[in-house]
C-alpha cells in the first residue's frame, strides 16, 4: 500500500540529498519528530509469512 508523502518532505527544513536525507538546523521539532518517525519506519522489516524484507510475495496454489 503506498504511504502518503510526509510533510516533512514538503518543508524549507527538508534537504533531499541523495543517500543523505536530513533537516536543516532550526527545524521545527514537530517536523523533527515526523522525520525521525519515517526514518526509523523505513527500517522496520515485516518478518511474516508470505513477505520477503517486507515485500508480499505472492505464493502459488496448486498447478
Amino acid at each position: 500500500m503506498p504511504r502518503k508523502e510526509p510533510e516533512f518532505m514538503k518543508s524549507k527544513y527538508f534537504v533531499d540529498d541523495p543517500g543523505n536525507w536530513h533537516l536543516k538546523v532550526g527545524a521545527p521539532r514537530e517536523l523533527v519528530k515526523e522525520f525521525e518517525d519515517y526514518m526509523q519506519s523505513l527500517n522496520t522489516i515485516q518478518d511474516e509469512p508470505g513477505t520477503i524484507d517486507s515485500i508480499h510475495v505472492p505464493y502459488p496454489y496448486g498447478e
